[in-house]
């Protein structure tokens, strides 16, 4: 089945799921069975693999066929296809490090964004075989079983997750607030996990594992997908102003809605002002 050929409309929002399903698996199964040969550098301390370049220029071919009438953003090699408002956001292997290091904390995250929005998403896990779906207004699944965030009734009584300390250019400040929020979060959270993979971050608080996560960034291919699932299991996703989480937000904090206040205040003020 063709969907979205010569419009931009989304006609049927399940179908182009199971699109994105079928392309997620496949990008899994390349994964699984190609160690990572060659590291590109992408500056300090950061690099894509082979197997990144190779799932991402299969998924790209794959959905230009199947979805001609849909751009397409990859992490690896930018956008092709239309300019219209609607596009796929992929990030081929999301923990490309850990990958690298023979650690199974890997996800291959895929979405489907209307402006600035994503409205479908599915995130797989190669190693761990688990497979996570969720269109907008029709819920978050697990291998084809619901989710739904937990309530812990305060931090203390939740799992927090924490995106990577930063590389390259200008790191260490840019890790000022980061440490600041670990040391907040030390104090108070019931434990404090850096998974190294954003959509791991998001999958695993919608399925109730988690509490919360934080990430003082916000890049498309990274949190699209995670962010659609951890918002129809129910979680409250928000940027460090608490307002809406979108693709242009400059932060991703989400959480169960009974924390998600609390953890806010703990990242503002982590976030607040270095010099004072």
């Amino acid at each position: 089945m063709v969907v979205g050929e010569g419009d931009t409309s989304v006609t049927d929002l399940q179908a182009m799921l199971a699109i994105a399903v079928t392309a997620a698996d496949r990008a899994a199964d390349v994964i699984r069975t190609h160690a990572p040969a060659e590291l590109t550098a992408k500056g300090d301390r950061d690099y894509a693999s082979d197997v990144d370049f190779r799932v991402e220029r299969e998924v790209r071919a794959f959905l230009a066929n199947a979805t001609p009438g849909v751009g397409f953003l990859g992490e690896e090699e930018g956008h092709t296809g239309t300019s219209g408002s609607l596009h796929w956001a992929l990030d081929p292997i999301d923990g490309t490090v850990n990958f690298a290091n023979a650690l199974p904390l890997c996800a291959v995250s895929l979405a489907l964004v209307d402006g600035d929005k994503p409205i479908a998403g599915v995130v797989h896990l190669p190693f761990l075989g688990n497979v996570y779906t969720a269109a907008a207004g029709q819920g978050a699944y697990r291998r084809g079983k619901p989710i739904t965030v937990a309530s812990p009734a305060k931090v203390h009584d939740a799992i927090v997750s924490i995106g990577d300390y930063a590389v390259g250019d200008e790191a260490d400040s840019r890790n000022v607030p980061r440490l600041r929020l670990t040391q907040r979060l030390a104090g108070k959270a019931l434990r404090v996990r850096m998974f190294g993979s954003a959509a791991i971050d998001l999958t695993w608080l919608a399925e109730g594992i988690t509490g919360a996560m934080v990430m003082f960034s916000n890049k498309p291919w990274d949190t699209a997908a995670g962010v659609i699932i951890a918002k129809e299991a129910g979680a409250a996703v928000v940027d460090i102003d608490g307002t809406p989480h979108t693709m242009q937000s400059s932060a991703t904090i989400a959480a169960a809605p009974s924390i998600v206040d609390e953890v806010l205040d703990i990242v503002q003020s982590a976030a607040a002002s270095t010099t004072s």
